[in-house]
């Protein structure tokens, strides 16, 4: 068995509005930063799982980005995986 992480990255569909990135930007121009045009809001969650090999990772991670981590109605995912003991970090 191998050791995997992941970071499944998580956004609303561009034809979504995004309330929390519209006040983001709202509240980044009171602070003087100018030049936003456009802030999205998102969610990255970290996981680390047990294996046998990186398909099999894949396809549970794949599993539950579909079933339980997004709401595929609004919101589209990727994946980043990675073995334990590679030196990329998450």
């Amino acid at each position: 068995m191998e050791k995997f992480r992941a970071r499944v990255l998580i956004k609303l569909r561009p034809s979504v509005l995004d309330p929390a990135g519209e006040a983001t930007k709202s509240a980044a121009s009171k602070l003087g930063v100018k030049g936003i045009s456009s802030i999205r809001i998102g969610k990255s969650i970290e996981i680390e799982l047990v294996a046998s090999n990186e398909n099999e990772a894949r396809s549970k991670l794949e599993l539950l980005s579909d079933r339980l981590l997004a709401n595929p109605v609004i919101e589209d995912w990727t994946l980043e995986l990675f073995p334990v003991n590679s030196k990329q970090s998450i």
